[in-house]
């Protein structure tokens, strides 16, 4: 369950706090007899929302996992690397990936308003947010 939540979040604490929460309610619930499905699915949706709940900055500092080391300036993500963003949405992603990370991010849709509107699966969303991530952080790294 942890490398899951550190899988989807790229953050120690906040992956042993979700994992914590999800046996906590179990306790306060008295559930005890649940599947190692239930258990996944469970800490799949406490990291979705957790990553929901950030701002815009914060998503960006969750998706490359940046440390606080690496960011000597509190202005991050500063112009040339937000233009960086736009321009590699515009030019590297699918159209329907792009569509889904305009829907997500600028429109603030969630997963589910997004599905609905595009008529695919939720799961489709999550592929489409998960490629485009993958491609943003390869083009950031090679610019440093």
């Amino acid at each position: 369950m942890y490398r899951l939540a550190m899988l989807l979040l790229r953050d120690e604490d906040a992956s042993r706090d979700i994992v914590h929460d999800v046996f906590e309610s179990l306790l306060n619930t008295g559930l005890t007899d649940v599947s190692d499905q239930y258990l996944l699915r469970a800490v799949r949706n406490r990291c979705l929302n957790h990553l929901r709940g950030l701002s815009t900055k914060e998503r960006i500092l969750e998706v490359y996992a940046l440390d606080e080391k690496e960011i000597a300036d509190e202005e991050w993500p500063d112009d040339e690397t937000i233009a960086k963003i736009h321009e590699t949405i515009a030019n590297d992603l699918t159209d329907a990936c792009r569509r889904v990370v305009e829907l997500r991010f600028t429109a603030g849709k969630s997963y589910k308003e997004i599905a609905l509107e595009l008529g695919i699966s939720e799961v489709a969303v999550y592929k489409h947010l998960r490629h485009a991530i993958d491609i943003l952080r390869s083009k950031l790294s090679q610019n440093g």
